[in-house]
């Protein structure tokens, strides 16, 4: 039911979000897509613009009043960070709500600006949680699989969870990971060399 809900409203904010997208931001997109180094300004209006997003949609919870801590990411992209109570129902069951949110807010945002600037939507610290659970679950495996001699399989994963554990164990030499199966259950495998 929960989840129901969750999707009649992220629909709402899409047509609501729709509706706001008046303009785009040409000269930020020619700087962005030619390389050149974005200004504080722009990057301030990217920041606005994924912000007005969120807040759209979180309205639709009655919760657009909430924290959102921005800062930049360790691959150069814009994280916005939502500290609320009672948004668990934005996480969902092991992060799919979340997941679709995020592809909701990416695609409304480069939307609106005309070009694919990378944001990162995560609430009360979510992935972040996540993501050192998946590095350690990835590194005992890797652990496991060279001590007993086998490969070992993770459970299924999103697939930036699955992305995690390649980039976690890509520099030990003694193993090598690779994904199997279908979505939802596609998961690493971790195999000796």
């Amino acid at each position: 039911m929960a989840d129901e809900l969750v999707e009649e409203i992220i629909d709402e904010a899409v047509e609501s979000a729709d509706e706001q997208i008046v303009g785009q931001y040409p000269e930020i997109a020619v700087h962005y897509k030619e390389g050149v180094a974005l200004t504080d300004e722009e990057l301030d209006t990217i920041a606005d613009v994924a912000i007005s997003v969120v807040r759209s949609i979180l309205s639709h919870f009655d919760a657009e009043g909430s924290s959102i801590d921005e800062y930049e990411g360790d691959e150069g992209e814009l994280i916005l960070d939502i500290t609320a109570p009672d948004l668990a129902v934005l996480i969902g069951r092991h992060g799919r709500t979340l997941e679709s949110l995020q592809t909701l807010v990416s695609l409304l945002v480069s939307r609106k600006l005309g070009f694919r600037y990378p944001v990162s939507v995560d609430v009360e610290g979510y992935k972040s949680r996540r993501h050192d659970k998946v590095v350690g679950m990835a590194e005992a495996a890797a652990s496991r699989a060279v001590s007993q001699g086998r490969s070992v399989n993770l459970p299924p994963m999103l697939a930036y969870e699955r992305r995690l554990v390649h980039i976690a164990l890509r520099e030990d030499d003694r193993i090598d990971t690779h994904s199997e199966g279908v979505e939802p259950e596609r998961r690493v495998v971790i195999t000796l060399r």
